[in-house]
C-alpha cells in the first residue's frame, strides 16, 4: 500500500470548522493595505502583482482566446481570493511556528518530485496547479510548503486538518495575529473562518501517489 502524502490546500472555504477572529479594517486605518497581519502589511500593490503574475501564466498556458476568456471567467474573483490564501498562509505559518513545526526545502523538493511523477513533469503539474487553484508557477513551491506544514502541523496536534483540534490551533494564531481585512475585498464570516462571498473549497488532500481526495 502506498504512503500517502496528504496536504491542505489553503485557497478557501472549508474553514468551516474553525474562527480565526479576522475583522475588517478601513482604507483610512491602513492606507494602500490589503490586509494587515501581524502588524505587517500585505500591499494593494502586493495583491495586484499577485494577481498579475496567476493571470499571465494562464495567458501564457493558452492561445486560442475564446480558452483564455474561459479562464479568465472561471477566476472572476481571483483578486479576493489570491488575498484570501495570502491571509491564511501567515495564519497558518504562525500555527506552524507555535507548534515548533518546520518544513525544509528537501522535503518541498521531494514533494514536488513526487507529484510531478503523478501529473507528468514539472509543466504538467504547473499546469495543474494554475487550471485548478489560480497558483502562478513561480509560487508553487510556496503552495506546497504551505501543503506539508498543514500536514505536519496536524500530525504534531496527532490528528487531521478535518480535526477541530487543527482548526482551534489557526483560530488561535489568527487571534495572535490580530487579522484586519480592508472592507473592499470583502467581509470576513468568523463563524465560517472566510470571506462571506468566498465559495472556494479550502481543504484538499493531494498524495504523490494516490491522485487527490476533498478533506
Amino acid at each position: 500500500m502506498h504512503r500517502r502524502r496528504r496536504t491542505a490546500l489553503i485557497l478557501s472555504a472549508a474553514l468551516a470548522c474553525a474562527a480565526p477572529l479576522l475583522t475588517a479594517c478601513s482604507d483610512d486605518a491602513h492606507p494602500g493595505a490589503a490586509a494587515v497581519v501581524g502588524g505587517q502589511r500585505i500591499t494593494v500593490a502586493q495583491l495586484e502583482n499577485r494577481v498579475t503574475e496567476v493571470r499571465d501564466a494562464q495567458r501564457a498556458a493558452v492561445t486560442d482566446e475564446a480558452q483564455y476568456a474561459q479562464a479568465i471567467a472561471k477566476t472572476g474573483t481571483l483578486t479576493r481570493d489570491v488575498l484570501h490564501g495570502m491571509v491564511l498562509d501567515r495564519v497558518l505559518h504562525r500555527a506552524a511556528e507555535d507548534a515548533q513545526v518546520s518544513v525544509t526545502r528537501k522535503e518541498v523538493q521531494q514533494l514536488r518530485a513526487g507529484l510531478e511523477e503523478q501529473a507528468g513533469g514539472s509543466k504538467g503539474l504547473e499546469t495543474a496547479w494554475l487550471q485548478q487553484y489560480g497558483i502562478a508557477p513561480e509560487r508553487l513551491d510556496e503552495s506546497l510548503r504551505l501543503q506539508l506544514e498543514a500536514q505536519k502541523l496536524a500530525a504534531k496536534l496527532g490528528t487531521d486538518t478535518s480535526d477541530p483540534a487543527f482548526w482551534g490551533a489557526l483560530t488561535k494564531a489568527s487571534k495572535e495575529l490580530d487579522v484586519d481585512l480592508n472592507p473592499r475585498y470583502g467581509t470576513w464570516d468568523a463563524q465560517k473562518s472566510a470571506r462571506a462571498d468566498a465559495k472556494t473549497p479550502w481543504v484538499r488532500e493531494v498524495t504523490a501517489a494516490g491522485g487527490e481526495r476533498t478533506a
